[in-house]
């Protein structure tokens, strides 16, 4: 049998625990971090190999962030255990994002939604549509999903948009979805969505204030999300 190769077995210049206590965790290569977090190897592959495989396979955090539990484990060496501290690890992460934001913060521009936004937004495969409540004040209530998949006017229906506005007592709400696809550009049908959402809200008194699309920076699109209100659709 081939014995489990353990990180504390490997020189000291290799072992990732001991690299971040002398020279601080900002200094550690992410393999090196990931390798932390799995503790031990097994068939004489180290903590840091399989933490280099799992990288390789997957190219980057947000990948890896975003594989499920089993996806994970087709990485020889990692078990249930080393899949369920990983996929911990990274829940955690969007959790302090979120605490870092506070629980009630003023979302009274594009940046700040988009922001808030963010984290978990960029770990969806499919298109998410969803609502953001705000009071009087323009501070969050919650985030409401409405539906998944590609966005049209069968799937967003006023009726479930405004139905959890209502009974949260929301004065305006922010609409919301991702683009898997990465470029945030509207389509026609997130255009006519915007603006019959919009008709509906006047109906009800509940201001639609903006309409946030979340992709992926590119060097051609350094900003990752666009407001349908400064870009001009907000007319009805």
């Amino acid at each position: 049998m081939t014995p489990t190769l353990r990180i504390k077995d490997l020189p000291d210049a290799e072992r990732p625990r001991e690299r971040l206590l002398a020279l601080g965790a900002d200094a550690l290569l992410t393999a090196e971090l990931v390798a932390i977090l799995l503790r031990t190897g097994t068939k004489g592959l180290s903590a840091l190999d399989i933490s280099r495989q799992l990288l390789q396979k997957f190219g980057t955090l947000e990948n890896l962030a975003k594989a499920s539990l089993d996806d994970i484990r087709q990485i020889k060496g990692i078990g249930r255990d080393k899949a369920i501290a990983l996929k911990s690890a990274f829940t955690l992460a969007r959790r302090m994002a979120k605490e870092i934001h506070g629980s009630t913060p003023l979302l009274d521009n594009p940046e700040n939604i988009a922001d808030l936004l963010r984290e978990d937004n960029r770990l969806y495969d499919v298109e998410n549509f969803q609502v953001v409540l705000l009071n009087t004040r323009r501070r969050l209530i919650r985030v409401e999903q409405i539906s998944q998949g590609t966005l049209d006017t069968i799937l967003v229906h006023p009726r479930e948009v405004f139905r959890s506005a209502i009974s949260a007592g929301a004065a305006a709400i922010v609409l919301a979805h991702n683009h898997p696809s990465g470029d945030p550009t509207p389509s026609e049908a997130d255009i006519k969505v915007t603006r019959d959402l919009i008709r509906a809200g006047q109906l009800l008194k509940i201001e639609v204030l903006d309409h946030i699309i979340l992709g992926r920076a590119t060097e051609e699109k350094p900003r990752y999300f666009v407001s349908l209100r400064e870009l001009g659709y907000f007319y009805t």
